[in-house]
């Protein structure tokens, strides 16, 4: 449970850095990096992909690579480190037997402890599965959620901080941190950083958010189409929980950006790299399986057809969870509740532990295993990630999350309005 003396106000403000330009709001990197990167504890590295959030060298708390793979996120200073932590022992606990904290497992990345280096004991670290690891070129996007972005301990201050930094918070519901996007033809990537997620606007989000998708050759409406299943997911769960609300919380994505094998069986080899880091260099592709950089061949369907998952999508599986995205959003819960009780009433879960619990939607939908030769589009769903995190202002409720149920059904309509443009 979450204790009361982890509620407590104590905020620090995390400075502005501009990853990107005013102009423009994207940064050109070039994927072939020279040299390596200084090691810090243990070997650890500065995550080289984070497109958001507290970055190391930069904040007084950052992000590392463990040479294992796995991520090391620095715990905060009270009270949003112990609550983050608390939340994640909570949720990943060996005695856990509530369903619904065990089909929220799902949605989260793994958690396998904290870790601390022998040199500094004190300064401990949590330790996460790194979405990210199983993808060549993996194209990243964190996106805020919820229709506030500061929690009820806020004091004034922070809470007006909070809404002059993107006002339109509230009734848009969600706000775009950074993204990372792998072009192909060029073999570069383009960042863009907080700043231009705030410079998005009601009449603009649509064509913002739609970069994220581009690769420079084609909108890859197949990763849309599998984001939209897997937020889907995220929001049924929401829907049928009553027990937590979340606050300053988001949803990170990431797909492929490579292309898919073409009909002809052949994968698409991105152009040829001087240099690799040493985070690449387990990346080199063989003619018919990909071996991602976690030295796990996965073999690909060599006769994907892009509308697979598009034309999926359209016959069957946007019904039932978003039609009523411009219903009354009610209040939040009271910050008062007793921390010790957590309920979830009305949970039916119809997902597989696996997150691809969509079979019955896509056999009405018509595809399905065999017929057509055409790879099944969960095959598809599971090569984008979406994933919740940042946890530290998470809370005990007793009613529905209604602020990040409106963040999340807005954004289904924003990525379905993208995918049939």
């Amino acid at each position: 449970m979450f204790e009361r003396e982890a509620l407590g106000r104590l905020e620090i403000n995390r400075p502005m850095v501009n990853l990107g330009t005013c102009l423009s709001g994207s940064v050109k990197e070039k994927t072939a990096q020279g040299g390596s990167q200084a090691a810090h504890l243990n070997g650890c590295v500065p995550l080289s992909h984070q497109v958001a959030g507290h970055k190391y060298g930069v904040d007084k708390v950052g992000i590392l690579q463990h040479p294992d793979g796995t991520v090391l996120k620095q715990l905060q200073p009270p009270p949003r480190g112990p609550r983050e932590m608390q939340f994640y022992s909570k949720i990943y606990a060996e005695d856990c037997g509530d369903p619904c904290l065990l089909d929220l497992q799902r949605h989260l990345p793994k958690y396998f402890g904290t870790w601390s280096s022998p040199e500094s004991p004190n300064e401990l670290y949590l330790k996460l599965e790194d979405v990210t690891r199983r993808f060549q070129k993996p194209c990243i996007m964190d996106v805020k959620i919820g229709q506030k972005s500061y929690d009820p301990y806020a004091s004034q201050e922070k809470r007006d901080q909070q809404i002059k930094k993107y006002p339109l918070m509230e009734e848009i519901g969600f706000l775009l941190l950074g993204m990372r996007v792998y072009k192909v033809n060029s073999d570069e990537y383009h960042s863009y950083d907080q700043h231009y997620g705030r410079g998005l606007l009601k009449d603009t989000i649509k064509d913002g958010l739609s970069k994220f998708f581009s690769n420079g050759r084609s909108l890859r409406k197949d990763a849309i189409a599998a984001s939209i299943l897997k937020v889907q997911n995220i929001l049924r769960w929401f829907e049928g929980q009553s027990q937590l609300t979340f606050y300053a919380s988001s949803l990170l994505f990431v797909y492929e950006g490579l292309p898919p094998p073409s009909p002809e069986g052949h994968v698409f080899r991105a152009p040829p790299e001087k240099t690799m880091s040493a985070a690449d260099a387990c990346c080199e592709p063989n003619e018919e399986v990909l071996e991602y950089n976690n030295n796990i061949q996965v073999a690909m369907p060599l006769d994907y057809s892009l509308s697979t998952m598009y034309a999926m999508y359209k016959k069957g599986c946007t019904r039932g969870h978003h039609g009523n995205a411009t219903g009354a959003i009610t209040t939040g819960p009271n910050p008062q509740e007793d921390n010790s009780t957590w309920k979830c009433s009305g949970l039916v879960s119809a997902e597989q532990p696996n997150g691809n619990g969509i079979k019955a939607q896509l056999e009405e939908a018509g595809v399905g295993e065999g017929g057509r030769g055409e790879p099944h589009p969960e095959q598809r769903a599971s090569e984008v990630e979406v994933r919740m995190i940042d946890f530290a202002h998470v809370f005990p409720s007793e009613s529905q999350d209604q602020g990040y149920i409106y963040g999340l059904k807005h954004l289904l309509e924003v990525l379905q309005q993208i995918l049939h443009q």
